[in-house]
């Protein structure tokens, strides 16, 4: 029975399946092979690599073996994940606020809350979903659905993004990115105040071996650095701009979390404790009642530069904060003496 579900899952088109072969390290100590399997692939959760053993689709030398077995070093495993059917993303009539737009490329305000491209979960009411139906056309460099889309910004982190609408656009910008040479300001709320007007945060991030959709500071992460410089203290909260040294997933709030100032409203990285730092009384309860405000984590995207794919000019975008950011800001500034 095992066999025919597992030839009847593999018989499938090659756009149906992702297969995978890991030969396991001289030096891995023993471990189940799901937990192995989680912490080898990346956004694997455990639940879907148990059902996959289950499914015969997890091969060590050549066998099926149980959820239980314990990797052995040079064990070959091999792995066929089935996936859902390639689909385009489709137009959808849904505002932009866009900042510049030519015929190379556009630069969108992303708003709180909008999935950059669709995915897993969220196949509509995207970006993309959004400039396919206003741009004529967009780069094709990336799958069909990501059209256009040369960097991200998680859901709930707001700000500045370019658009390509060329090729040879996105390559030239993509470029840019990869060298480290886009400029890139973000301003977060954060929790507390700071020691150090000016600092550099540097710690390697890695995926979680507990959390495999949270990142966290860990040495066999990948190199990550992060500068921030305090704009304004507002009690028990502070305004800080920041610069990307490096681009990793979760970066920046992983980081501020890491040296105890989570981004405020961050579900993921600490950032909605009301009793963060010990606030008792009526600061608890202000805390409170800013949070049910900001629903998200208080991080936006201001500024980025670059030099123009066509013009080959330097070219900087600003953008105004959210209208939340502004009101936890304004709440501070009205009830002040």
């Amino acid at each position: 029975m095992l066999m025919e579900k597992r030839e009847a899952l593999t018989s499938q088109s090659e756009d149906l399946r992702e297969r995978r072969r890991i030969v396991v390290a001289a030096k891995q100590s023993k471990i189940r092979l799901d937990l192995y399997l989680t912490h080898q692939i990346e956004h694997a959760t455990r639940s879907k690599v148990q059902k996959a053993i289950e499914d015969g689709l997890v091969l060590v030398d050549g066998k099926p073996v149980k959820a239980s077995h314990s990797v052995s070093p040079h064990e070959i495993i091999d792995i066929t994940f089935p996936r859902p059917p390639r689909s385009s993303a489709q137009p959808e009539d849904i505002p932009l606020n866009i900042v510049f737009e030519d015929d190379a490329l556009l630069i969108v305000n992303k708003s709180p809350g909008m999935v950059t491209h669709p995915a897993y979960g969220n196949y509509s009411g995207t970006l993309v979903n959004a400039l396919l139906h206003r741009c004529n056309r967009l780069s094709g460099v990336n799958t069909e659905m990501r059209p256009g889309i040369i960097h991200r910004l998680d859901k709930d982190t707001s700000g500045l993004m370019v658009v390509a609408k060329t090729d040879s656009a996105h390559h030239f910008i993509a470029r840019q990115f990869s060298k480290r040479t886009i400029e890139r300001e973000y301003w977060a709320i954060v929790w507390g105040s700071f020691k150090q007007q000016r600092g550099i945060i540097e710690a390697n991030v890695g995926r979680s071996k507990k959390d495999r959709k949270k990142v966290t500071v860990t040495e066999t992460g990948k190199h990550a650095v992060t500068e921030y410089e305090v704009i304004e203290k507002l009690d028990y909260l502070s305004i800080i701009r920041l610069k990307l040294r490096t681009g990793r997933t979760h970066q920046i709030r992983v980081h501020l979390s890491h040296v105890g100032h989570p981004v405020f409203g961050d579900p993921t990285y600490g950032g909605r404790s009301e009793a963060w730092g010990g606030l008792r009384g009526k600061k608890s309860q202000q805390a409170v009642n800013l949070l049910k405000m900001m629903n998200r984590q208080a991080l936006h995207a201001k500024t980025i530069g670059f030099i123009h794919p066509v013009s080959k000019e330097f070219v900087r975008y600003d953008s105004n904060l959210p209208d939340d950011m502004q009101e936890i800001i304004e709440s501070f500034t009205a009830s002040t003496p």
